[in-house]
């Protein structure tokens, strides 16, 4: 401890201890004298090449358990925080509420019969306890065969959908049930994801705790989409094979179920190899689960359903077009299915497409004419028939309300009447012969002229001199006014040319204001409505004779049904043809060929044709005395048959009172304030 100096070292010396003595012996003690307490069991060294027999060590099979617990528990932690997750993105369960089905609008015909569906789902709602027992089971049996016996989710559907997922058989779809369908239509979009399956699932045992299995499938049935527009079954059933749901045959129930599967491709009026090859698995799983007998599969297998070719692309669209027009001036808003009972007389129309269509088919090409409308209202107003065009699948334009065309000489009649209330006669004489108004030459269409001429044959030949000489005599705001009054609502120009009828007007007001003619002289409104009900019956409206009132003086309809008759009979119109009927109508032929009319009446019905060019462009020389009196006489035929005839309002006219039309000599034309046609 201390240095040579006998000072301190700074240098500590550590004790050593040595286990040999100096003669190389253990000094340790021996184990086996140490005291129990001290005792520490030390691992012997294996020998080489020998295991230890220490622990045993985990099986492989023992971890693979091990792990499959772990991953288990923490996969079902994980799903429940997907679960809670999107069920958070749900709306609280306490606002949730099945929306409300779009409303339906059924239009029906003057005899009941169903013309169209209007609305977002094409049919009304029907009820389950209303359709054959087979049409809800065919759904059951091809869709979800567990459907009464599970809570809304099918677990042995999804482990089969997961499956095919799994090995790539399948995508996300899948395993659904038909309440995991309703709950997709009703409040989720079409994506293809698990988080909207997930939802799904959720929004399906919601529905299961809220509804009852048949409420479910009733609220299905009248929600899911049936392909070519149609939501729901009855609009499916009305679509494909032309009557209610109610009514479907077991192959036709058996089609529609199958449409589920793919409602776009398998639509049986685009595919109805594979709708019905469909239909037959639908059978066969009916049978199979006991929904039918053996028997009734065989027939409906033998039977196969044929798809009823329906009108949705014929020209009764522009009749239920012009009446969802005229439904929200009659009820308002619509905020539940309506029934709307219309005066359209079915059989009518049928015949005044075929009578228009065919006359183009087989003569359009020849005379250039491309389009036309026919409109048929009878003499209180109520429209029986509205073609609007020549193809409704190519243009649901209806020229019949809305094409705005120049009458031509159709026009005349309002002129002539003008000249009746200013004093004249059918049997007043006016000078046939050319005239000029400020640099404007108006012509006859055969550019001869006959000297003085009776006004009834200068109506029934068309004579424009005379036409513009009347016009200009009682002043052409007398003949606009005349003609509002009768029901012409298009503005009128009140210039020397409106005599031949250069301002615009459509079909459909023609003929309202030739119905004064017919009817004995009362102004009337057309309509298309009679009666409007909710679907349960309740009325919402109901029409009541309504008019404008005398429109008239009965003696000049007495006077303008015998000059009009004239043009049937010796006039521009005496192709026509309506045997046994008075019938009497004027033609028209607008500048250049454009535009061809005929508007003719009888006691019974008052029809207007125009054939014309959408672009304006001239026809080949169509008059209104060929393809429109040709299309009228064939329409009026059909549509007067059977009906008892009646002759038209004359009555009697001639009197000793009533002046000597001869006696008063031509009065003076005064030119200053006409005004030539632009």
């Amino acid at each position: 401890m201390f240095g040579r100096r006998g000072k301190k070292s700074r240098t500590r010396i550590e004790p050593r201890l040595d286990w040999r003595d100096e003669a190389g012996e253990d000094l340790r003690a021996d184990p086996a004298d140490r005291p129990p307490s001290a005792r520490r069991a030390r691992p012997a060294k294996a020998p080489r090449g020998k295991k230890s027999r220490g622990r045993p060590r985990r099986s492989s099979l023992g971890r693979l358990l091990y792990w499959t617990v772990v991953l288990g528990v923490w996969g079902v932690i994980a799903l429940a925080g997907l679960i809670a997750y999107e069920a958070s993105q749900l709306p609280p369960i306490d606002q949730l509420a099945v929306p409300k089905r779009p409303p339906n609008i059924a239009i029906l015909a003057d005899d009941g019969s169903l013309i169209a569906n209007r609305g977002d789902t094409g049919g009304a709602a029907v009820r389950l306890i209303d359709l054959p027992p087979y049409l809800p089971k065919a759904f059951v049996a091809i869709e979800d065969r567990r459907f009464y016996s599970h809570l809304g989710i099918d677990p042995v559907g999804i482990s089969r959908a997961v499956v095919r997922d799994l090995t790539g058989r399948g995508g996300v779809e899948g395993g659904s049930t038909l309440t995991q369908q309703l709950a997709k239509n009703l409040f989720l979009t079409r994506e293809r994801t698990l988080s909207r399956k997930i939802q799904e699932a959720i929004l399906a045992l919601w529905l299961e705790r809220r509804y009852s299995k048949d409420q479910i499938l009733e609220l299905y049935l009248n929600r899911v989409y049936f392909g070519s527009g149609a939501y729901g079954v009855e609009a499916a059933s009305q679509k494909y094979f032309g009557k209610s749901a109610r009514f479907v045959t077991l192959s036709e129930a058996a089609l529609l179920a199958g449409l589920m599967k793919s409602p776009t491709r398998l639509a049986p009026n685009h595919n109805l190899a594979g709708a019905n090859e469909r239909a037959a698995q639908v059978i066969t799983a009916m049978a199979e689960q006991g929904h039918i007998t053996e028997s009734m599969a065989k027939m409906a297998l033998a039977s196969p359903a044929k798809v009823w070719r329906d009108k949705s692309a014929g020209s009764i669209n522009y009749a239920a077009d012009y009446v969802m027009d005229a439904l929200d001036d009659t009820v308002g808003a619509i905020d539940e299915d309506i029934v709307v009972t219309t005066t359209i007389d079915l059989r009518m129309q049928a015949e005044a497409e075929h009578a228009l269509t065919d006359e183009l088919n087989a003569k359009g090409l020849k005379f250039g004419v491309a389009e036309g409308a026919l409109v048929a209202i009878d003499p209180a107003g109520a429209v029986k028939a509205m073609i609007g065009g020549r193809s409704y699948a190519e243009s649901q334009f209806n020229r019949a309300v809305a094409a705005k065309r120049q009458p031509g000489s159709s026009f005349k009649p309002f002129v002539y009447l003008a000249a009746l209330e200013k004093g004249l006669t059918p049997d007043t004489v006016r000078e046939d012969a050319p005239i000029s108004v400020k640099g404007w030459n108006p012509e006859n269409y055969s550019r001869e002229y006959f000297g003085p001429v009776t006004l009834t044959t200068a109506l029934s030949l068309s004579l424009n001199t005379v036409a513009v000489r009347l016009g200009l005599e009682v002043g052409p705001k007398a003949v606009v006014s005349v003609a509002h009054r009768l029901g012409i609502a298009s503005e009128l120009e009140p210039n020397a040319s409106i005599a031949l009828g250069t301002s615009e007007v459509t079909p459909l007001e023609m003929v309202s204001a030739y119905a004064a003619f017919a009817n004995g002289g009362i102004g009337v409104q057309p309509h298309v409505i009679s009666r409007v009900r909710t679907a349960d019956g309740k009325q919402l409206y109901a029409r009541r004779n309504a008019s404008f009132g005398r429109v008239i003086d009965p003696q000049y309809v007495a006077m303008m049904n015998e000059m009009m008759q004239e043009t049937l009979l010796t006039g521009t119109a005496r192709k026509a043809e309506l045997p046994g009927w008075q019938a009497a109508g004027k033609t028209g032929t607008s500048q250049d060929w454009r535009d061809a009319w005929f508007v003719g009446y009888t006691s019974y019905l008052v029809a207007a044709v125009w054939l014309g060019n959408d672009d304006d462009s001239p026809t080949k020389k169509v008059s209104g005395g060929n393809l429109p009196v040709e299309i009228w006489s064939r329409f009026m035929k059909e549509a007067h048959e059977g009906v008892p005839v009646a002759g038209l309002p004359l009555g009697v006219w001639r009197n000793a009172d009533s002046p000597n039309p001869f006696a008063a000599p031509l009065p003076p034309l005064d030119l200053t304030g006409a005004q030539a046609p632009t």
